[in-house]
């Protein structure tokens, strides 16, 4: 068997720790170990668990740092639409009129989308697509914004805009990959290829942090925040926990990525950025909400459907996913309303 501390490149075993267990009958069942860190608003880092310089792959959490790079650019769009760019979507009809709406702005078509096709991410939608005679198309995807943007941003510009705009070395990915240092400190460690077909960066946790810090903070434009606090349905949908987090604490911006990573920040500079080592997604959300609070942020209003992550047996709720370690002290999500 091969060591995972022995591979190239990306985290060690050795960068993470326990950061949340759940429970089944009052037995614990699964731990899930991970590294998470924290930023006060001065930038100075307020707590870590785990090694805060583990590298990971971001995934969709680098979507409003693409976006952000991207109206450096010159890409202008209305405050909807630039939240879409930075969307990993449900596939409602509001998403996809919205990323039809972005492409025709700049005479695309949808067949100029290279990213995969899929149907969309929400259960129901993705039936109404399949009871109409559809199927899998790259508009439904959950990364069509982002692509729209990249698209749009390559006419603005001048770029070719044929499925070359997938490379690393097409001048759009080049720009966005120089966009980065001056917000996460250091660098770009890696380049790889993402779910959707785009360029995957791999950053360290701490520059994660940094670079949601810049975007809530407006250093890296005033423009991506704004959007998506001012539409956070269009970041992920009416039920998606990004959503719902940032319509209950004013100002934060969060946004979510594949295999366990998470990523948010407020206008103040306080910032939290996670990665959960087995990749489980029901873990990201209550250890992002203890981190939160330990940062003081008031979580008052988030709702408990997004407080509170239940582990089933028979259909009813016997446990909880719970965090651990100094977090475990700052967030008890069934205490919540």
């Amino acid at each position: 068997m091969t060591d995972p501390g022995a591979l190239e490149g990306g985290a060690a075993a050795t960068d993470f720790a326990p950061i949340a267990v759940s429970t089944r009958s009052g037995v614990r069942e699964t731990l899930h170990w991970g590294a998470v860190v924290a930023l006060a608003a001065d930038g100075s880092t307020a707590f870590a668990l785990g090694n805060p310089d583990a590298m990971v792959y971001p995934r969709s959490s680098m979507k409003p740092l693409q976006a952000a790079a991207m109206t450096g650019m010159g890409l202008t769009l209305p405050p909807d639409l630039l939240a879409l760019a930075c969307a990993s979507h449900d596939g409602a009809p509001q998403h996809v009129a919205g990323v039809r709406r972005l492409l025709a702005a700049f005479g695309l078509q949808e067949s100029d989308l290279a990213n995969v096709a899929a149907l969309p991410l929400e259960e129901r939608a993705a039936a109404d697509v399949l009871r109409a005679g559809g199927g899998p198309a790259p508009v439904l995807m959950n990364c069509s914004g982002k692509h729209a943007a990249m698209l749009a941003t390559c006419v603005v510009n001048g770029w070719p805009h044929d499925a070359s705009y997938l490379s690393p070395d097409h001048p759009l990915q080049r720009a966005i990959t120089a966009a980065l240092p001056a917000w996460t400190g250091g660098p770009v460690a890696r380049i790889g290829v993402d779910g959707c077909g785009a360029p995957a960066h791999v950053l360290s946790l701490i520059e994660l942090a940094r670079a949601f810090r810049a975007v809530a903070t407006g250093d890296a434009g005033p423009e991506v925040p704004a959007a998506m606090a001012a539409h956070p349905e269009m970041v992920g949908g009416p039920h998606h926990h990004a959503t719902m987090l940032m319509r209950s604490v004013p100002g934060l911006i969060a946004k979510d990525g594949a295999d366990g990573v998470y990523a948010a920040a407020l206008p103040d500079g306080r910032a939290v950025a996670l990665k959960v080592a087995d990749g489980a997604a029901r873990a990201r959300v209550p250890v992002l909400l203890a981190a939160l609070t330990m940062l003081g942020v008031d979580l008052t209003d988030v709702p408990s459907s997004v407080a509170h992550v239940p582990v089933l047996g028979h259909g009813e709720p016997v446990g909880e996913m719970r965090p651990l370690g100094e977090l475990a002290g700052a967030w008890s999500p069934s205490g919540r309303p």
